[in-house]
């Protein structure tokens, strides 16, 4: 039985004064949990996005071909969504065709980089949009995702030339973005939750290119 039924009284009434004060808690709690993603739009208002131009590049001596706007999102990184991964892939493919895929608006995907064997790294999207290549939006928003241009079954793609590059560029994500070098921050597209790629893949030397990483870091340093 209900408090009610027990009583034998009327059931109360809500006074306006709660039923006020009632509803403003409901606005304050759909504000503070709306915070996040209005503080994440900010730049959508006139005036108020960050200055770009035209081939700028975050990596120096990286080149610069821009992706399909239909294979990124614009956002304001680190301001609006904290950048604490990298994310390694392997093309599985060759150069030129991991870049003609990344400018193609129906390939839907791209990476912020690619590196090549000869250690050449093109810029393909800039660190403070969300690349979409790690097959989850979280992840994505969250991480700068490099490519390795080979085939994951291909250890003799992973040349050192390629190693070295990839470690320094790795190196100046970790130091831009205030976060450590190590396999919980620097992780293959196989490792990302929900993710079908097994890139990049067993011949992919993670205790060294770690080493280097964290190398490239006290070089800077």
């Amino acid at each position: 039985m209900t408090e009610q039924g027990n009583t034998g009284s009327k059931p109360k009434s809500r006074t306006r004064r709660a039923v006020l004060f009632g509803g403003l808690g409901v606005v304050a709690a759909a504000a503070v949990a709306g915070r996040d993603e209005i503080s994440r739009a900010w730049w959508l208002l006139p005036g108020v996005a960050k200055p770009r131009k035209e081939g700028e590049i975050d990596h120096v001596g990286a080149g610069w071909t821009a992706a399909s706007p239909a294979n990124w999102r614009m956002a304001d990184r680190p301001d609006d969504y904290r950048v604490d991964r990298i994310v390694v892939h392997v093309t599985q493919g060759g150069f030129q065709s991991s870049v003609d895929a990344f400018k193609n608006p129906w390939h839907k995907a791209s990476a912020h980089y690619i590196v090549r064997g000869d250690g050449h790294v093109e810029q393909m999207v800039r660190e403070l949009d969300v690349a979409f290549h790690a097959g989850n939006r979280s992840m994505n928003e969250r991480s700068v995702g490099i490519e390795h241009v080979g085939f994951v079954d291909r250890p003799k793609d992973f040349t050192d030339d390629m190693y070295a590059a990839s470690a320094r560029l790795a190196a100046g994500i970790c130091r831009r973005y205030d976060f450590p070098a190590d396999r919980g921050h620097i992780v293959g597209h196989s490792e990302v939750p929900g993710a079908d790629h097994t890139d990049p893949g067993d011949h992919w030397d993670w205790d060294r290119y770690i080493r280097m990483v964290r190398e490239a870091l006290a070089a800077s340093a």
